[in-house]
């Protein structure tokens, strides 16, 4: 069966083809009654554009390269991933997946394969090395980071933690609770990158602080458990957040709540409680950060929540406009929010 085309569509809607290339391409003037009838042809013969001759006269190849890091372990890359994927679906264009890991080593291949398949432009969720970025600008090809700020060498989408960290805080202080344990990454051991300025772990952190002062409440360093979000050897099981709450729980005077800086730290946090035959939250309440995992644990977790999926559709449409126009839009700083579920209540008396 022969593809449907261009004039095939001009012909059924009874207008020309610049009319119908209009339409396709959302540009120029059109009638909305020129339009209804383009749209309604397109549909009834299953008219698909060219991509490849239209990459053809535009020198692109109307693919994007996004590079992920732990996509099987943590489902907030696999959410950013799919939400820039549905907006470069809308806009005609498919995304190139790699995983990096964390290794430099690994995100030059990536970086590599983008090159040799002539993305048009590069996401990262999250960039690892700033030599890396670079090999994209020596190539001409424009790159964007999406979360945090890792490099110097390409602009930064990022999410302002500190405010739905601080209504976590608030939350908690609200529902009477003293003492506060805070279970996150750890800066050094995440790696702070070569951008000046705090990182996501240094926002997370002194949000705690900032909402324990606010509350009138001490800093207690026993409260403090910081190290990695996840362990890759480990499938993301949560054994970080496990192994934290457990040396909490042992504690002589221990917390009434927790709040951990990650749903996969999180969810480590209510296995060790169930294991201590402690419940969730009539002994301990327990707040995450993402809303990844958050809905499907049991109880249903209390969690900041990232803005995954504009992250994913503003980042697509920043870099279109990179690819469009050479230039860079202003990137906004997005916000995280409390989402209320069942692993928090009042402080035991």
């Amino acid at each position: 069966m022969k593809s449907a085309t261009l004039m095939q569509v001009a012909e059924r809607a009874g207008v020309s083809t610049a009319t119908v290339a209009r339409v396709l391409k959302a540009q120029g003037y059109v009638s909305d009654d020129a339009r209804a009838r383009v749209e309604a042809a397109v549909k009834a013969i299953g008219y698909r554009p060219n991509a490849m001759a239209r990459g053809l006269r535009q020198r692109r190849s109307f693919t994007i390269g996004h590079m992920l890091d732990a996509i099987i372990v943590n489902p907030f890359f696999v959410n950013v991933a799919h939400w820039a994927e549905e907006e470069a679906l809308d806009h005609g264009y498919k995304t190139f997946l790699f995983n990096h890991n964390g290794l430099a080593e690994r995100e030059r291949i990536g970086i590599e394969r983008f090159i040799e398949r002539r993305v048009d432009a590069v996401l990262f969720t999250n960039a690892v090395s700033t030599e890396n970025v670079r090999l994209l600008k020596a190539a001409g090809i424009p790159a964007l980071q999406l979360e945090r700020s890792r490099t110097p060498a390409a602009p930064a989408i990022r999410v302002d933690n500190t405010v739905g960290a601080l209504q976590a805080m608030a939350h908690l202080a609200g529902l009477g609770h003293r003492r506060i344990a805070f279970i996150g990454g750890d800066p050094e051991l995440i790696g702070r990158g070569e951008t000046a300025g705090p990182t996501v772990e240094d926002d997370r952190l002194a949000a705690y602080g900032a909402g324990l002062a606010a509350a009138g409440l001490p800093f207690d360093p026993a409260l403090l458990r910081l190290g990695k979000y996840y362990s890759l050897s480990e499938s993301g099981s949560g054994s970080e957040g496990y192994h934290h709450t457990r040396a909490l729980l042992a504690l002589d005077d221990r917390p009434t709540a927790i709040f951990a800086t990650c749903d996969i730290l999180a969810a480590g946090a209510l296995q060790a409680i169930y294991e201590a035959g402690l419940r969730v939250p009539d002994d301990i309440s327990v707040i995450g950060f993402d809303d990844t995992l958050a809905a499907n644990l049991t109880p249903q977790l209390t969690t900041v929540a990232q803005p995954m999926e504009q992250l994913g559709r503003i980042g697509f449409r920043a870099v279109l406009a990179a690819i469009e126009t050479g230039a860079w839009p202003e990137q906004p700083l997005l916000p995280s929010h409390l989402v209320l579920r069942r692993s928090t209540g009042p402080a035991p008396l």
